[in-house]
């Protein structure tokens, strides 16, 4: 039983270190989604990658996917144009790793890397619903996780138990998955084989292991920082113009996550 025990803890470690993955398909996603809790928020998008094995998954912004394979390839680097760097930029930063028992979030934070790792402990109810997406016949499941009611649609003609972010564990991929208030709405738009090593898959491997409470909820204390302006803006009105409109925007941010569980 010890050595059991050592050999899940050696595993788990590897898991949350490991700078390559070993991808065998890949399905992309499309997401529409509303940050700010206001009436008549702008709908905004963002695609993503789902990189897959059989045992895991591997889930990231497909523009942080790209520009970590350059920064990889070192064909992105402190002296390259500042344009090609705003050009992978994300605001979601964040890499996922998910197994049968627990999810693993990376996650750079104010120019330091955190991680965290949670217990894969989500629970669906299927529903006798079905529609087809695109040539694939789906089901319906829901379930209520990090605050919110979830929809998901999930085809058994592809038969892997993972989805976009860290929805997992139906019979079949998910194809589409969004809140019951369509504040986030994940669509998939590609899926294929892509059987190769991808050796950028997390590039944040000095990231510092924390409890998820303490980082939880952190894109909203960075645009509330009142000081993430100082060193390029000079005109005080400007300045203040900005601390105000960020501090709005903070109050009324509309994370995917309202709670931890």
């Amino acid at each position: 039983m010890k050595k059991i025990t050592i050999f899940f803890i050696l595993l788990s470690i590897k898991l949350m270190s490991q700078a390559s993955f070993n991808v065998i398909y890949e399905a992309d996603y499309k997401l529409q989604y509303k940050d700010q809790n206001i009436q008549n928020a702008i709908v905004q998008e963002d695609a993503f990658a789902l990189l897959i094995n059989e045992k895991e998954s591997y889930f990231k912004n497909m523009n942080k996917y790209v520009g970590d394979s350059l920064r990889y390839e070192k064909k992105l680097n402190d002296n390259s144009n500042v344009n090609d760097h705003f050009k992978y930029y994300t605001f979601f930063r964040e890499n996922i790793g998910v197994t049968n028992g627990k999810i693993y979030v990376t996650a750079p934070i104010s120019n330091k890397n955190f991680k965290y790792e949670e217990t894969n402990d989500i629970n669906w109810n299927l529903v006798n619903e079905y529609k087809t997406i695109g040539k694939y016949k789906t089901q319906k499941a829901t379930t209520k996780k990090y605050g919110r009611t979830w929809i998901a649609w999930f085809t058994k003609d592809i038969p892997f138990p993972f989805g976009p972010y860290k929805f997992n564990k139906l019979p079949g991929l998910i194809l589409e998955v969004y809140d019951d208030k369509n504040d986030y709405h994940y669509t998939l738009y590609k899926f294929g084989k892509r059987k190769y090593l991808c050796k950028s898959a997390n590039m944040n491997t000095d990231a510092t292991l924390v409890d998820k409470s303490r980082i939880f909820d952190y894109q909203r204390k960075e645009i509330a920082d009142q000081n993430q302006f100082n060193d390029v803006i000079e005109d005080k009105e400007t300045l203040n113009f900005l601390r105000k409109k960020s501090a709005e925007k903070a109050k009324n941010y509309n994370p995917i996550e309202l709670n931890i569980y």
